[in-house]
């Protein structure tokens, strides 16, 4: 609650900064729409596959797309009319409503069904446990992200508080977590890929655990509008979720070579075996949304992993803030 209420008073210089720059697809004829992504990964390859194949050019759509690189930046690019459609986890509708703002940011289409981090240990282990935790020194994520509320949740789950049987250390920035674990800090780390695929690959660390795995079906990353933007411009929201829904399906029906061969040009510090790699590890946990339907049993469950945390504001009725109209439409 506390950081919502920081992006609500940014200055008006800063919200000017976080505009979109981005790169667009398409044609001079074609309708613009405006993408702020809350970090650029492999973890939103459907959305990356849909520009490569043409899907949203094939709707009509030239796609803005910029990275916001964060949460909080991401939905003040949305509020102040940056951006028409924010990529960023489920969890910021719920704060931006608790805030009683009088058009609300609506999720209308799903992107990835589960958490996004692995548990690296230092060192390897033939049968890992979660009571190995115990007692070990656990490098997390951000306090009062969705990947920290997750990796407290499944802890808690394995019978483990997070806060009195492990030594926790949260206090690193985002950007530094993976840099402080190569280092020499902590026992076990929580990373996102590729950081996780790449310390395996070099002998830095060994991926033990999945929360995605552990923490079941959840609306980590959506794609939502303000509740005017989806009445106003149904049609446009209408052929982007069919765009995306093209690029779902063909990320389901595709091998990982190929879809890393199709969306390396987006990450071009990060060779393309390890883009391949990454896909795959995705793919099996099923990460990835086959079909942008948002369902009722991951909203709630979205809920109980924050509440568990303290982070809960207040409960939210999935119907006031997922629009499911849009997804059923294309799906039908």
């Amino acid at each position: 609650m506390k950081q919502l209420k920081r992006w609500l008073l940014l200055p008006l210089s800063m919200i000017l900064l976080l505009a979109p720059l981005g790169c667009s697809f398409g044609n001079d004829d074609q309708e613009t729409v405006r993408v702020a992504e809350v970090t650029r990964s492999i973890f939103y390859a459907p959305l990356y596959a849909a520009m490569a194949q043409g899907y949203f050019s094939e709707e009509g759509i030239e796609l803005e797309l910029t990275t916001a690189w964060g949460g909080d930046k991401t939905m003040t690019t949305l509020l102040s009319d940056g951006a028409d459609i924010a990529l960023v986890g489920a969890e910021t509708s719920i704060y931006v409503y608790a805030q009683n703002a009088s058009d609300p940011v609506i999720n209308f289409a799903a992107l990835t069904q589960t958490d996004g981090t692995f548990l690296v240990s230092r060192t390897p282990t033939d049968e890992f446990r979660w009571d190995n935790l115990n007692g070990s020194t656990f490098l997390g994520q951000r306090k009062g992200g969705m990947p920290q509320m997750v990796g407290e949740h499944v802890l808690r789950q394995h019978g483990i508080d997070p806060h009195k049987d492990l030594k926790l250390i949260q206090n690193i920035d985002f950007g530094n977590i993976a840099s402080a674990f190569a280092s020499g800090t902590g026992d076990y780390v929580q990373l996102f890929e590729p950081q996780a695929t790449l310390f395996e690959n070099e002998g830095l660390g060994h991926i033990v655990a999945s929360f995605g795995e552990e923490s079941g079906e959840v609306p980590y990353t959506v794609f939502m509008a303000k509740e005017s933007t989806l009445k106003n411009d149904t049609e446009t929201i209408e052929r982007f979720t069919r765009a995306l829904y093209k690029g779902q399906q063909w990320v389901d029906e595709q091998s990982p070579e190929i879809i890393a061969a199709s969306i390396v040009t987006f990450f071009e510090d990060t060779p393309v075996d390890v883009v391949t790699q990454v896909v795959e590890r995705y793919k099996d946990q099923g990460s990835y949304a086959t079909d942008p339907l948002l369902s009722p049993g991951a909203w709630d469950n979205l809920q109980t992993i924050m509440d568990d945390s303290g982070e809960l504001p207040q409960y939210v009725d999935y119907e006031a803030l997922v629009n499911t109209s849009i997804a059923e439409s294309i799906l039908k």
